[in-house]
């Protein structure tokens, strides 16, 4: 959508897609380092980080790394795992068919295509990273919120209720993870697409581009 008028970069992290990595190498703190490093290499500058889900986590640390380069930041269905971490994956493979099961209200095609590609993930990998990214959120997330300087897009689509089950975010709720972006960024824009799971810029991309569209002035 926006490769017409802009250079557009989606690389894959470590571990994923084409992109190797060892499990000791898969982090937050390394995926934005990479990120940053991508940023530099390229020579970019007033670049928007657009991050979904894990990747609203990587873009943040990425402006950490190299704010300089950044214009703005987009975090698309985020949350919060709150301030401890208390996370073991014994069984990577049982954990994310039902992580990923449950990302979307009900089942469908491009629903199985996520849990089957979540599922090409290396074990290794996927245990190692997902407690990472816990830990991360404890004790990162509240000050990477905090440092954003620069205009920030929250577009949630999804959050877990207190029975830990992800239900489809209507107009005008609030959320812990909002009420968290509200405390540390106050400037945030916050925009809700409802009646859809957690990956709205695959269920609903014509809503998330044009939300993407204003923040990006096409």
């Amino acid at each position: 959508f926006f490769s017409g008028n802009h250079a557009v970069h989606a690389p894959d992290l470590r571990g994923h897609g084409r992109t190797h990595a060892r499990p000791e190498d898969c982090s937050i703190e390394t995926y934005g380092s990479d990120i940053a490093a991508l940023l530099h290499g390229k020579d970019l500058s007033g670049a928007v980080l657009v991050g979904h889900s894990m990747g609203c986590r990587v873009v943040l640390q990425a402006y950490l790394n190299a704010p300089e380069r950044v214009a703005a930041l987009v975090l698309i269905d985020g949350s919060f795992q709150g301030k401890s971490h208390p996370v073991l994956i014994e069984n990577y493979s049982s954990f994310a068919r039902k992580l990923f099961g449950e990302m979307f209200l009900s089942p469908s095609e491009l629903g199985a295509s996520i849990i089957e590609r979540a599922l090409r993930l290396p074990e290794t990998i996927g245990s190692a990273l997902f407690p990472r990214v816990a830990r991360w959120d404890a004790e990162n997330m509240e000050r990477s919120l905090a440092a954003v300087k620069v205009p920030l897009l929250v577009i949630q689509s999804t959050y877990l209720n207190a029975e830990r089950k992800r239900v489809a975010l209507q107009a005008g709720e609030t959320t812990p993870w909002l009420d968290l972006v509200r405390r540390n960024a106050p400037q945030a824009r916050i925009e809700i697409i409802p009646g859809v799971g957690h990956f709205p810029q695959l269920e609903t991309p014509e809503a998330v581009n044009k939300l993407l569209a204003g923040l990006i002035h096409v």
